[in-house]
């Protein structure tokens, strides 16, 4: 086990710059993801941080050692790439085998490892099969046991899961952070899916066209993202966000919009008077009522059985919603609902988070703007 740090990392290619100063610090042990559409730079990162990039820029470190200019082979790295890359013509020992082999470990060594590996990753009645015959999840934990084999120092998963259907990614995770937890191992997860990130690791990186966002545990970026685009990527539905301007009202500062006001009861930075922003809410923070709220008409409804995702208009906007037992609503329908101040969000005209409630509701108050 390790820990993995990166400094100020910079890599390019041409004229594109696919890491910025992405400084990264991975605890001994800590399962971590790094999420990001594509194109953000993830894989990028763990070709460099692995050796298989030069870095035009900034060092990388394993245990405080410096090992930017190290040899790939002499890092004590292992990598899982998203194509597996099994070798066809070798049964499942044989591809187990063959990273100990170049490393001219024992034969008696390379057989404990191996059936101990099996064990773990539950594939010991495969190993005289060839890749051509597993199934999907079989050749993923195949090729996630050529990395385990080796006792790396800290492993890095490329987006693993990303060709499975969905019924095994979710066996997959499960089996994934079952086995990072039982091994101790230090790994860095790569990955385009919210959920993956949400429900894994310790703790998540978010990057964006190569440039870190934020960096926290999971529910901690749900709760207070540093941006709309982090509020965007993280949450299915994702965050409603709401164009607004604000104004100032009695020495406060109100975010106005057509059919509501949101005032701030706190100080708040970087916003000015007749200046715009976003309001953010979570569609599961957007509540269905009988009598208070705003006006508004039921625009689709999205059955997803114990729960239904419902798109309201609202000011012309259509605003997300999750509740139970929708099946009554139809389309067009009016409707009314409110917003939960305790967990609304301001962000800035550069979709930068300047305020948010984040459960304790003295922060802002949203009112109907037809009662201001």
């Amino acid at each position: 086990m390790a820990s993995v740090r990166t400094e100020a990392l910079t890599k390019r290619f041409g004229s594109i710059t696919a890491l910025r100063d992405v400084s990264l610090e991975i605890a001994d042990g800590e399962f971590f993801a790094v999420l990001g559409p594509p194109g953000a730079g993830k894989t990028t990162l763990l070709r460099t941080i692995i050796g298989l990039e030069t870095p035009d820029g900034g060092d990388v470190f394993v245990d405080e050692e410096r090992i930017t200019e190290t040899y790939p082979g002499d890092r004590d790295i292992a990598i899982m790439f998203q194509n597996l890359a099994l070798y066809p013509d070798k049964t499942v020992y044989g591809n187990l085998a063959f990273p100990l082999k170049q490393a001219r470990v024992p034969r008696r060594e390379i057989r404990r490892r191996i059936e101990e590996t099996a064990v773990k990753l539950h594939i010991e009645r495969l190993l005289e099969r060839k890749p051509a015959k597993l199934s999907g999840g079989e050749r993923q934990r195949v090729a996630l046991g050529r990395a385990l084999v080796r006792e790396p120092r800290a492993m890095l998963l490329d987006e693993p899961l990303s060709a499975l259907d969905a019924l095994l990614r979710l066996e997959m995770r499960s089996e994934l952070k079952r086995l990072q937890r039982d091994l101790g191992r230090t790994l860095i997860y790569v990955t385009h899916d919210q959920v993956e990130a949400m429900t894994m690791p310790d703790r998540v990186a978010v990057l964006r066209e190569g440039e870190v966002q934020q960096v926290g545990r999971p529910e901690e970026i749900y709760h207070r993202p540093s941006s709309h685009f982090v509020a965007s990527v993280i949450g299915s539905p994702p965050m409603n966000l709401i164009p607004a301007v604000v104004e100032s009202a009695n020495g406060r500062l109100r975010v106005v919009h057509d059919q509501f006001v949101v005032e701030a009861l706190a100080p708040v930075e970087r916003l000015s008077a007749g200046g715009s922003c976003y309001i953010g809410i979570r569609p599961e923070d957007v509540h269905l009522s009988s009598g208070e709220g705003f006006a508004g008409r039921v625009y689709a409804t999205e059955p997803l059985g114990g729960e239904t995702v419902v798109d309201v208009t609202i000011g012309g906007r259509i605003i997300k919603l999750i509740t139970a037992g929708a099946s009554g609503l139809s389309q067009d329908a009016p409707v009314r609902v409110t917003f939960d101040a305790s967990r609304l969000h301001l962000f800035d005209a550069d979709g930068t988070t300047v305020l948010s409630s984040a459960g304790d509701g003295s922060l802002l108050r949203v009112k109907d703007a037809g009662r201001t």
